[in-house]
């Protein structure tokens, strides 16, 4: 199977050329090798090439982003940290207050990162440290959820992505995006975030994440979910005047727009395609309905709780690094 008769002439210099094809050969045939990965039926080749070119041009990868696809049950991505250091100091500019600036990089934008003061630096440091004797379940999932939002971003799909929580412990949804027609007219998409760090992958999607999306979709939540969308929608006019806020809002059909994606940790136990797909039974039973309402993604952590306290540690230094403390 040749690659390079599905992809347009390239723009680039040759050696870059070469060396891009190059990458996207190696990648794709790891991907379509899948190490039997978790794809049930094959991928075009220009779906598997997109989502390629969509990881590697114009940015340092945190995250490779894997499609997954469990037929009509559901479909999503399969995350594994490609540079952890590179994630460790994305994630502490969003406990700083920056993810703005985040934002910007994961979008392609080659800019300098702010610094901050002493003041942000030491109560972003105060979130990531646990007191005496604390659970880490708040602090774990406040940064599965800061992650959670940086694969949103580099997601081919985002369009538009809520700013990430800044407090653990949040009773809000753990994110939203909203995907909007061609026309900017009306939402097609409003996709709320199930984000869930834990060592008990299937007993928490059982008994959390299938009863809250079910409430949903009984319409429990609705006037939380309109608000955030119409939060959302009013950034987007302000920084397009020429977006009409209301008939966004007027045109959108609220029951039928409502989208899930399910971010969760993975074990040994669920990282095959196999024990995938059971792990998220009664997806389609939760969300009826065609399967691109259904997203399912994964990261492969098998020892989550030592992780997180690493990861931790490595990000309060990334803080002070910034801050200059």
């Amino acid at each position: 199977m040749k690659i390079g008769a599905v992809c347009k002439k390239s723009s680039l210099p040759k050696e870059e050329d070469d060396a891009a094809r190059s990458l996207t050969k190696a990648s794709a045939k790891s991907i379509l090798r899948i190490e039997q990965p978790l794809v049930e039926k094959p991928y075009s080749l220009c779906c598997i090439i997109n989502a390629l070119l969509y990881n590697w041009v114009g940015k340092t990868m945190t995250l490779k982003l894997i499609p997954v696809d469990h037929g009509e049950l559901c479909h999503g991505w399969a995350w594994s940290i490609d540079d952890e250091d590179a994630l460790a100091e994305r994630v502490a500019r969003i406990v700083i207050g920056q993810y703005r600036h985040v934002a910007k990089i994961l979008s392609g934008a080659g800019v300098p990162g702010p610094t901050a003061n002493a003041e942000q630096a030491n109560a972003a440091i105060k979130q990531l440290t646990l007191a005496a004797g604390e659970d880490p379940w708040h602090r774990d999932g406040w940064l599965f959820q800061a992650i959670s939002w940086i694969a949103a971003h580099q997601q081919p799909s985002a369009s538009l992505t809520r700013m990430p929580h800044i407090r653990k412990a949040d009773k809000g949804f753990d994110g939203m995006q909203l995907e909007l027609d061609e026309a900017g007219t009306s939402v097609t998409a409003v996709v709320i975030f199930e984000d869930k760090a834990t060592d008990n992958a299937r007993k928490t999607i059982h008994e959390d994440v299938w009863p809250g999306i079910k409430a949903l979709e009984r319409g429990e939540r609705q006037n939380e979910v309109s608000q955030e969308v119409s939060g959302m929608l009013d950034a987007r006019a302000a920084a397009d005047p020429k977006f009409d806020l209301d008939s966004a809002i007027a045109n959108t059909l609220w029951r039928d727009v409502r989208h899930y994606r399910v971010s969760i940790t993975i074990g040994d136990t669920h990282n095959k395609v196999k024990a995938r797909a059971k792990l998220f039974k009664g997806f389609d039973e939760s969300a009826p309905g065609a399967s691109v309402r259904r997203r399912a993604d994964t990261i492969y952590l098998p020892a989550m709780r030592n992780w997180m306290a690493s990861f931790a540690a490595l990000v309060i230094l990334k803080i002070k690094a910034i801050a200059n403390v």
